[in-house]
Order: structure tokens, then sequence, then C-alpha cells
């Protein structure tokens, strides 16, 4: 995880391993069925095999919610739409010239393969020997690869923060009068691109209605913002994770200020993206927001890491990091526990990941540091890498803090612009492709 750097580029190839492997474990399956195409894109097609062979993962991670076979066709459409719009920006890197070089790939390649501790060769045999087809996972990388770089070329490039906006920012965290909160919900966006028709703001405000009257019948918010958000967290149910409230839309502050948790607005909101249900998941004071960010404080840490796989179920991980947790509880030595148990790469220096800066570890990780007290071990913690046992062993105001307080927010202001702009960016281009699907309830 090389200190759990939020590294874009090595982060999409690695969510990408679990994916592949999955989708491999179940092409025999598959490939039995009569393959057809489902959607034309532009010059392209989409088959009947590759929309399941993406589904695979995601209708195994939702087999528990027991999705009846309507909810189940609109999660196969909402899958569809992000296969069309991947369709799509991969032709756009093309014909920009966009290629990733020998060079990326094969780096790309060796940080996969020492996240798993193993040498590369040992990397790839193990692939094959699950199934994988080594091609097959070099093409899917190298696509992800493309679109970070398409996205950068394209959307993030453009995007500047200036010394005022920046100033700004800081001025109004250090005035106000209460502490800022985090706000976790749930929500459903119904996109409306940049000067839409009148007819087309009618259909999709009478598409949230609808939507919005399911929700209130409690119909199960999970499953309808899976089947219908436009929002890229669609298919994790909608689920934006803790926000500070000064970096979402003030039409969803307004309303959260209303809701108790577990509540669903009663009102569809209008924002500059569209039109949005929302449901309150739960609300925090800030302790990973930017304005306690402003403080910079760094934290020493340590980890031990617990990787979930075909062998591991997700309760195996957890029951094994719960025994480590009770036994160092009782006094045994965190160190040799990460030495002899942890799968990361830290596992060597007893799990210690040195000092930490704000924004440095992914969120789940930074989020549960956060919360903990110093010496204090946490609870598991699920994220993309498997589980971990996380301790805070001190903290510490860092030095030249007004040039990294200045670097945090104009980081975290070019972040929520950039994501503005690259939805909007990638619906334009859906605008101006030709795309037609041949998908129905009878596959």
């Amino acid at each position: 995880m090389m200190r759990l750097i939020r590294l874009a580029l090595f982060q999409c190839a690695l969510l990408l391993l679990n994916s592949t492997h999955a989708q491999a474990l179940q092409s025999h399956q598959i490939t039995q069925k009569i393959d057809r195409i489902v959607a034309v894109v532009n010059n392209e097609v989409i088959t009947l095999n590759e929309l399941e062979l993406r589904m695979a993962p995601i209708t195994r991670r939702l087999q528990r919610q027991n999705l009846p076979s309507q909810a189940l066709y609109h999660l196969r459409l909402q899958v569809l739409n992000q296969m069309v719009l991947e369709c799509i920006q991969l032709q756009r890197a093309k014909d920009s010239g966009i290629v990733i070089n020998d060079t990326l790939l094969q780096h790309t390649l060796v940080r996969l393969a020492r996240v798993n501790n193993m040498s590369l060769d040992m990397y790839r045999s193990r692939l094959e020997s699950e199934g994988i087809s080594w091609s097959k996972f070099l093409a899917d990388v190298q696509n992800k690869l493309l679109l970070l770089k398409l996205r950068e070329k394209e959307v993030d490039s453009k995007i500047t923060v200036s010394d005022t906006e920046v100033s700004d920012y800081i001025a109004s965290q250090n005035g106000m009068q209460r502490r800022e909160q985090d706000l976790c919900f749930e929500h459903i966006l119904i996109k409306i691109q940049p000067n839409a028709l009148p007819t087309k703001i009618q259909d999709a405000q009478k598409k949230a209605l609808t939507i919005l009257k399911r929700a209130l019948s409690k119909e199960d918010f999970i499953q309808l913002a899976t089947a219908n958000s436009q929002a890229p967290d669609a298919l994790k149910g909608g689920n934006s994770g803790f926000c500070p409230e000064s970096l979402l839309p003030k039409e969803i502050t307004q309303a959260a200020v209303r809701l108790r948790p577990g509540q669903i607005n009663p009102k569809i909101l209008r924002t500059v993206e569209g039109f949005e249900i929302l449901r309150l998941i739960d609300r925090r004071v800030s302790s990973a927001s930017h304005r306690k960010a402003l403080r910079f404080v760094q934290k020493h840490a340590r980890h031990i890491l617990i990787r979930v796989s075909e062998e591991r179920s997700e309760l195996i991980a957890q029951k094994k990091l719960l025994e480590l947790r009770s036994q160092i509880e009782a006094g045994g030595d965190f160190e040799n526990f990460a030495r002899t148990y942890s799968e990361d790469s830290s596992a060597p220096m007893g799990g210690d990941l040195g000092w930490l800066n704000p924004g440095e570890t992914i969120p789940e990780f930074e989020r549960a540091m956060n919360n903990l007290e110093n010496n204090k071990i946490s609870q598991p913690v699920r994220s993309d890498y498997g589980y971990h046992l996380i301790q805070v062993i001190g903290r510490r105001e860092a030095r030249d803090s007004i040039s990294k307080q200045q670097k945090i927010v104009r980081q975290a202001i070019g972040q929520y612009k950039a994501r503005k702009a690259y939805l909007d960016w990638l619906w334009k281009l859906h605008d101006i492709s030709y795309i037609q699907y041949k998908l129905d309830e009878s596959i």
C-alpha cells in the first residue's frame, strides 16, 4: 500500500484486480449463454457476455438483499450505462492519441505485485492459476490508466484554484461561530445537462418525484439508488460517505438541518447537477474536515492489514483481526503481531506508517484514525485493501503549518471543482455520441 498514499493511478488499478478476479471465476458460467449485442456506442458494440462479466461481482455483493427481478433489470441497465460511458471515454482517448507506454504499465503491475508481497512473475502465476487471463488483465489495467490520463488531460489539468479562493476559505473557517459538521447521506441524482430544454427538465423532475414517492413508501433506498441514480456513487447505494458541510451544495446542507438520521427529505432538491433525493445517514462534529486540517495535526500510526479474497471471506478476515485485537489489549505486542500477520508492505516495520499528514491516507483509514485516542486500538476497519487494525501512537502539530494549510485547502477546493467539471464533461461527451440500447427484460 506504500504508506497508504492515495496515488490515483495505482489505486484504480488495484481496485480493478478484485473486479477482474471475480469476473474470471464466473466466466465459465456466462460463456454458456448465447451472446448478443446489448448496446451500440458509435462504431463499437457491447455484448451480453461482457455485461454479465461486469455484473458478476456486483450481484454477488447484493445477493443478501434478495433483489426482485425488476430491480435486477434496473441494476443491469445501470451497469450498462457505466460501460457505455467507459466506452465513450476510451474512444475519446484513442482519438486524442493518448497511449499508455510500457514503462507506466510495467510500473503499475510491479506495484500491484508488491502490494500482494510477490514478485511480478509470482503475481502473474497466481492470477493465471485462478483462471484470470493475463492478457485480459493487462488490457483492463491499461484501460483504467487510459481513462485516468484522459481525465487529467480533458478536465483536471484545466482546473485552477486562485489565491483568493484559498484565502477566503481559510478566513471563513477561522471566523465560524460553531464547529463545522461532517454529513453522511445516501442520495439519488437525476442528472440535468447544462442548457437542457424545458421538456427535458420536466421529464427529469417527474422521474425524481416518482422515485421519491417510492422511497417515502418504504421501498429500499439503496436499491432505488443503485438502479436509478446517475451519480458516481450509484453502485454504492448512493452512499456519499462523510463530507464537510463546506464542500456540499447549500441545498443539501440546508435540507439536512431539518432531518434526523435515517430520514428522507420529503421534497426533491434542485441543485446545479439536477434533482436530488436525499436520506441523511449521520452527522458528526468534523474530525477529518478541513477546519481541523487547518491546524495541520500529523499522526504517527501503525496498522495490521488482513486482505479479503475468494479463499478468505470478509467474516474470516474480521474474526482474525478481532482475535488479534483481544490479544493485544491483553498485553500482546502490536509490533510483533503486525510483523507476523499483516499483509501490508509495512509489516517488516511492525506495521509502522510513520508520521502521516491530513489527506495522506485513504478516506476510511483516515476517518478511523482521526477518531482514535492515542494508543487505543480500532475495531476492524474496512477499506478497498481489506480490513485494518489501527493504532495511533502519537500526534503533533506540523511545522510550516501556514503553507501546509494553504496546500491542503487548495487541493480540497480543486478536487471539489474537478468532480463537478468531470461530470459535466462526461455527459456532454455522452450527448454528442451515437448510443443505441438493445437491452430488454427478457435477458
